[in-house]
C-alpha cells in the first residue's frame, strides 16, 4: 500500500515552456494572423475600395483598444488559463458561424457588413487571448531571470512565424477555398489554442480584485512610475503610426499604384515576417553581448531610415525590401520592449499595466485606418512621408532620453 507524501495537486508535473507557453501561443498567433491580415484582403477583394479597406482596418483595431482594460483586469482577476481558454473558444464559435453564414448571403452590402462585423468581434476576442498569453509569457520571463530576453525572443519569433504564414495562407485559402475555407481554418487554430491553453495557476491574492476602471488607473499609474518604460513606449507609439499607415495602405499601394495582385500583398507581409525572425535571433545574441540600449538604438535608427525610404519608393521590389527592413528593425525594438517590460512591471499588477502599455502602442493603428479611408490614394505618399519624419524624431528623442536612465541598462543585471 502506497503512502501519499503530499496533496494531489502537488504531484502534478510543472508544464514545460514548450507545453505551457510556446504551444498555446503558437496556436493563438496563427488565429490572430489569419484574422488580422485575411479580413482586410477579403474586403479589398470583394469591394475594390481603398476607403472600405481602410475602414475595415480601423474596425479591426478600434474594438480591440476598448477591450484591453477589461482583458487586463480579467486576467489579473481570474488567471491566464481561464481567460485564454474562454476567449479562444468563443472566437472559434464566432468565426465558424461566419464561415457557415457567408455562403448563404448575397454578395454586396450584406457580405461587407458581415465581414466587417466579424473583424470587430474577432478583434475583441483576440485581445483577450493575447493579454492572457502575454501575461503567461511575463511570468515565464521573470522566472528565467537574466535569460528573460531569450524567452521573449522566442515568443516574438512565434508571433512572426504566424505573421509569416498567416497572410500567405489567408490569400491561398481565399483563392482556392473561398472565405469559408479561410474562416474554417481560423476556427481550427482557435480551437487548438483553447485545447492547449497555458497551464498556470491563478495568483494568490490577499485583497479583493480591483474594479475594471481602477485596474486601468493602476496600470497607468504604474507605467508613469517607470520612466524608462514610458519613454520607450512613447517612441514606439509614434513609430507605430508610420508602420500602421504602411500596413493599412499596402493593398492600395501594391494593387492600385504598383499594378500587382492581392497575392503580392501577402508576399510582402510574409517576407517582412521572415526578415523579422532573423532579426529576433540576432537581437537575442546581441543583447547578451552589448545590452538592451545599444540594440534598441541601432534598431530605431535602421527603422527610421527604412520608413522614410519606403515612403518615397515607386517600385514593387524596392517596396518589398524596404518594408522587410523596417519590420525587421521593429522586431529588434520589440524584443527590447518585452524584456524591459517583463523586468520592470511588478507581478501583482502585470496584467493591468500590460493592457495599458499595449493600448497606448496600438492607438495609432485605427488612426492609420481612418487616414487611409479619408485621404485620396494620390496623396498617400505625402502622408506617409510626414509620418516617417515624425517617427524618426520620436525615436531619436526617446532613445536619447533613455540613454540617461538606468532602467534600460541595468534591468538585466
Amino acid at each position: 500500500m502506497r503512502t501519499r507524501v503530499g496533496p494531489r495537486h502537488a504531484r502534478r508535473p510543472v508544464p514545460t515552456l514548450l507545453r505551457g507557453i510556446y504551444l498555446p501561443r503558437s496556436m493563438d498567433s496563427g488565429a490572430l494572423a489569419m484574422t488580422t491580415y485575411g479580413i482586410p484582403l477579403l474586403v479589398f477583394a470583394t469591394t475594390n475600395s481603398a476607403a472600405l479597406t481602410g475602414l475595415a482596418f480601423a474596425l479591426e483595431w478600434i474594438p480591440r483598444l476598448g477591450a484591453f482594460a477589461l482583458a487586463g483586469a480579467m486576467t489579473d482577476r481570474y488567471g491566464t488559463t481561464r481567460v485564454f481558454r474562454l476567449a479562444s473558444g468563443t472566437r472559434a464559435v464566432v468565426v465558424l458561424a461566419a464561415a457557415l453564414a457567408l455562403p448563404e448571403l448575397q454578395s454586396g452590402l450584406s457580405t461587407t457588413i458581415t465581414v466587417m462585423a466579424l473583424a470587430a468581434l474577432t478583434g475583441v476576442l483576440t485581445e483577450f487571448s493575447y493579454i492572457a498569453a502575454e501575461t503567461a509569457g511575463g511570468v515565464a520571463s521573470r522566472a528565467a531571470g537574466e535569460r528573460a530576453h531569450r524567452v521573449q525572443s522566442v515568443l516574438l519569433g512565434i508571433d512572426q512565424v504566424g505573421t509569416l504564414a498567416g497572410p500567405a495562407l489567408a490569400g491561398l485559402l481565399l483563392e482556392q477555398a473561398g472565405p469559408s475555407g479561410m474562416l474554417t481554418t481560423t476556427a481550427a487554430f482557435s480551437l487548438l489554442a483553447c485545447a492547449f491553453a497555458p497551464r498556470q495557476p491563478a495568483q494568490q491574492r490577499t485583497a479583493a480584485p480591483e474594479p475594471i476602471l481602477k485596474g486601468l488607473h493602476t496600470g497607468w499609474t504604474t507605467l508613469k512610475s517607470l520612466p524608462a518604460l514610458a519613454w520607450l513606449i512613447t517612441g514606439l507609439t509614434l513609430s507605430n503610426l508610420a508602420v500602421g499607415l504602411l500596413q493599412a495602405a499596402a493593398p492600395v499601394i501594391v494593387v492600385k499604384q504598383l499594378g500587382h495582385s492581392s497575392a503580392d500583398v501577402g508576399v510582402i507581409w510574409s517576407v517582412a515576417a521572415a526578415a523579422t525572425l532573423v532579426t529576433v535571433a540576432v537581437s537575442r545574441r546581441a543583447i547578451d553581448r552589448w545590452g538592451l540600449w545599444p540594440v534598441g538604438a541601432l534598431s530605431a535608427f535602421i527603422a527610421s531610415i527604412a520608413c522614410l525610404a519606403v515612403s518615397l519608393t515607386h517600385t514593387y521590389t524596392a517596396y518589398l525590401v524596404l518594408f522587410a527592413v523596417l519590420m525587421a528593425s521593429e522586431g529588434g525594438m520589440t524584443v527590447v520592449l518585452r524584456t524591459l517590460r517583463s523586468h520592470l512591471i511588478p507581478a501583482e499588477v502585470f496584467g493591468s499595466t500590460l493592457a495599458v502599455t499595449i493600448l497606448v502602442l496600438l492607438l495609432p493603428f485605427p488612426v492609420a485606418g481612418v487616414l487611409i479611408a479619408a485621404v485620396p490614394p494620390t496623396l498617400l505618399g505625402h502622408v506617409m512621408t510626414g509620418c516617417a519624419v515624425l517617427q524618426a524624431l520620436g525615436l531619436f528623442i526617446a532613445f536619447a532620453r533613455l540613454r540617461t536612465l538606468p532602467g534600460l541598462r541595468t534591468s538585466l543585471t
